[in-house]
């Protein structure tokens, strides 16, 4: 019987990736069994799977630093992925490993984001029984809250494991989730100097010189510094690591960026309105579970959840409008 085009790709996969990839053929597979595409491997139909998601398509419109700010070329939520993805990916491809599991764990890290970015996170931890974490979100995006007639995203075990662990305390069980785990600290901390720059919040001259010195003078330099340090130090092995003296610059500027740009008063302006304006939307709908669209009320853990996976599935402009429309009044007019 001649094989299918996946089949193929999945022979490739043994006599091309290294032995500590992840194969597309030994993935521990999906919650709900179903069949197998003939040209796409597992991790490649999850890919398509998360691309092609509303969640996915909404991550464009929310913050990821600066919330609404007023440039077309800053980050918001969806450049961020983009980026993690490609920075991903070719730490991946270096080393032999699992591309396009690593790609659908890049695209699906950050799907359970709130509006507002971490300032909605914090709003929306208040109100949320048990707590609110944007990583346990996304999970519960793609098996619960993102259907298509009626049915799960349904990921795969590796994805998911991937998407759950990409945390800075999480362990990824593949090299490939490990990857993406560093690759998100990479893009962020360095795309966020970027905008803040930009933003006049800082300059590239404050960056103290014993992390410049080690890392480099530019977003080029220190992507390629960071990335290049990764493959030449996990080659080979069985796990994904950085040299203690390239991490360690990482860790401190980092540490520069929470200091400096992460709580600045001028950058971070206006997210005590964000987090108030959430939080009053909560409890209006709790007064009012009516307004809540029906395809929101169904949590099994209660309406109280169902409200916040609502909130947290929507972008900063739809929340702002949504807000005013319930919040604020309007003109009453006689003709």
């Amino acid at each position: 019987m001649e094989k299918s085009i996946r089949e193929l790709q999945e022979e490739r996969e043994h006599l091309i990736l290294s032995p500590y990839a992840m194969f597309s053929d030994a993935s521990k597979g999906r919650a709900i069994d179903e069949p197998q595409c003939d040209i796409r491997t597992c991790f490649q139909r999850d890919r398509d799977r998360i691309i092609h998601s509303k969640a996915f398509r909404r991550l464009n419109g929310k913050t990821q630093v600066f919330l609404t700010p007023m440039g077309d070329h800053y980050r918001t939520r969806m450049t961020h992925t983009l980026e993690v993805a490609q920075i991903a990916r070719t730490i991946a491809k270096a080393l032999r490993l699992n591309e396009d599991l690593t790609e659908a764990i890049a695209l699906g890290h950050d799907l359970g984001h709130t509006p507002f970015g971490h300032a909605g996170e914090r709003a929306l931890n208040t109100v949320c029984p048990g707590g609110f974490e944007h990583h346990l979100q996304s999970i519960r995006v793609v098996d619960f809250i993102e259907r298509k007639n009626g049915k799960p995203m349904n990921l795969t075990w590796e994805v998911k494991d991937g998407i759950l662990n990409h945390q800075t305390e999480g362990n990824p069980a593949t090299l490939e989730g490990k990857i993406v785990r560093l690759s998100d600290k990479i893009a962020y901390v360095n795309h966020d100097i970027d905008d803040a720059t930009r933003g006049h919040i800082i300059e590239e001259s404050d960056i103290p010189g014993e992390y410049t010195e080690i890392l480099g003078h530019s977003l080029s330099e220190r992507l390629n510094t960071l990335i290049h340090d990764i493959v030449s130090n996990s080659e080979g092995k069985n796990d994904i690591v950085m040299s203690p003296m390239v991490y360690q610059a990482m860790q401190d500027l980092r540490k520069f960026m929470f200091q400096n740009v992460y709580t600045n008063p001028v950058a971070k302006s206006q997210e005590k309105k964000a987090e108030k304006m959430l939080v009053d939307m909560f409890a209006y709908y709790m007064e009012h579970t009516d307004a809540v669209p029906a395809e929101h009320r169904e949590a099994p853990e209660g309406i109280e959840r169902a409200i916040v996976d609502y909130i947290a599935c929507m972008t900063d402009r739809y929340a702002v409008t949504k807000y005013n429309e319930l919040m604020v009044p309007t003109g009453w007019q006689v003709y």
